[in-house]
């Protein structure tokens, strides 16, 4: 399910966000609409995007989903509507790969969850997806990569 993790510093990446705080059962309806907004709007500022476009969930809770739907640029973004200046955290994380449907993005999850408390590390409370391929890249599920980052603390 996922490639074997290992731990990994990350750098520090200048980014546009969309910062959404909606009840958790409303993520797929809040994901197509607000991916559509920031691309329209750096596209618009010619600035991007500069790779994939991620989620960074700043914190966990089962009930609410606060994150940022984000994307690397070229320079910084100038705010408009809901899009705004952002960055991604220099931070040393533990980082896999899931391959496949974003339906199984809970398990492994859970799966990279379990090697990184096995391995003895603690998490931040931040977290983040970079949809490498995806369904607006490829219509092949079976292309479809997704990473994992966690922070540690």
């Amino acid at each position: 399910m996922i490639e074997q993790p290992q731990i990994t510093q990350t750098s520090a990446v200048q980014t546009a966000v969309i910062r959404v705080t909606i009840p958790r059962d409303q993520i797929q309806e809040a994901m197509g609409p607000g991916y559509e907004e920031l691309m329209a709007a750096i596209a618009g500022q010619g600035i991007g995007p500069a790779g994939p476009w991620y989620t960074h969930h700043l914190c966990m809770d089962p009930e609410v989903f606060d994150f940022e739907i984000g994307a690397p640029v070229t320079a910084p973004v100038t705010p408009t509507g809901r899009v705004q200046p952002g960055e991604l955290p220099a931070v040393t994380a533990a980082r896999t790969v899931y391959h496949g449907v974003f339906d199984g993005l809970p398990d492994a999850w859970g799966e990279f969850e379990t090697w990184i408390a096995a391995q003895g590390h603690a998490e931040r409370p931040d977290l983040w997806e970079v949809y490498a391929v995806g369904p607006e890249t490829s219509d092949d599920p079976a292309d479809w990569r997704t990473e994992l980052y966690r922070p540690l603390a």
